[in-house]
């Protein structure tokens, strides 16, 4: 395992080992902090050298579960296992039916007007969504680490053999792939391999895939990711680092002018939000008093908190005082720790 490592200006430098990052941090040399569930450390002088090796995210897409690997010629430095993001679209249709079912009935809307987005290119919001989450979190790792490739593994499309053109053109996820592949080439060198290619990579290595999809463990997804970048940097064939780190996307709940279904008397009350109080949104990483780490996720109206777990997302209480808790960062996303191998 090694610890990332920042300059002052919060660029990426090499990695280093765990040892030095604590004798930097005894001589104050540097300073430690976390970046989304990763121990970093920020360098208070200067670096003595600059020397980068080449590093590459392999990305292994899904529906349900994706891999990256962050590795480079030497070492293997990080393997997460993210949640895809999914439900973007349906909540796109709901948010378009409540606003028409407003024009009906005797409270505030807008005019209906006409489809400013017709015959201009662009991507649904769902599928926007899905591949965007996928560029969040390479910009997150490119923070932590001098990222100079990404390899993705190309998946296509299902096509109708009478209508292959028409069916890749239109298809969701070809689009998403294209526009996914354009923004990774503004920033890094993309390189893409086959899904056969893949598996001739792991079969040659001696490297077996998990049948469960949905295990936490680095042989259901990371194993892919990490091939595809082996086969860029090359290096040992046996990975040195399995260990894993779980994120999921938050599900956060916007403000709705009314709710969906009525109370008593046929009145709709407004609901959602992110804002809490002075200084306080949704989705925050507290330090509590009693529970530790945790999760800030609402309000009452008697001015008490819920906090959440982080591990199980279950709600630990609903009674937490601002006087217990102690702010910290506000969460991009959920992370856990996984298994490095089946359990």
């Amino acid at each position: 395992m090694f610890v990332p490592v920042v300059d002052k200006n919060q660029r990426p430098l090499m990695p280093t080992k765990p040892s030095r990052a604590r004798k930097w941090i005894r001589d104050k040399k540097a300073t430690p902090f976390w970046k989304n569930g990763v121990f970093c450390v920020r360098l208070n002088i200067d670096p003595s050298d600059r020397y980068f090796q080449e590093v590459v995210v392999g990305v292994d897409p899904g529906s349900k579960k994706e891999g990256f690997s962050v590795k480079s010629e030497a070492h293997t430095y990080l393997n997460v296992q993210a949640d895809a993001h999914s439900g973007v679209g349906k909540k796109v249709a709901k948010r378009r039916e409540l606003r028409r079912s407003r024009r009906s009935r005797k409270c505030p809307n807008r005019k209906n007007r006409t489809n400013r987005l017709a015959n201009t290119e662009r991507v649904p919001a769902g599928t926007r969504a899905r591949w965007d989450w996928k560029l969040r979190i390479l910009n997150w790792l490119s923070k932590l680490y001098p990222v100079t490739y990404v390899c993705v593994e190309d998946i296509k499309a299902r096509t109708i053999e009478c209508a292959k053109k028409w069916n890749t053109s239109f298809s969701p996820l070809e689009v998403g792939k294209q526009w996914f592949y354009t923004e990774i080439r503004k920033r890094w060198q993309l390189r893409t391999l086959q899904g056969w290619q893949t598996q001739e990579i792991r079969d040659r290595l001696g490297l077996k895939k998990s049948s469960k999809k949905f295990a936490e463990t680095f042989d259901a997804h990371c194993v892919d990711s990490w091939c595809l970048a082996y086969q860029t940097v090359g290096g040992s064939g046996v990975p040195d680092n399995m260990d894993l780190l779980c994120v999921s996307p938050i599900p956060i709940k916007r403000r709705e002018l009314h709710r969906q279904q009525e109370a008593k008397g046929g009145k709709r009350s407004r609901v959602g939000g992110t804002v809490l109080g002075p200084g306080l949104i949704k989705n925050t990483l507290i330090r509590h008093v009693k529970y530790g780490l945790t999760r800030l996720a609402g309000v009452n109206a008697k001015g008490l908190f819920s906090i959440y777990s982080m591990e199980t997302h279950k709600r630990l209480t609903t009674g937490a005082k601002r006087s217990d808790f102690r702010v910290l960062t506000r969460l991009n996303f959920y992370y856990r720790s996984g298994h490095s191998s089946p359990a």
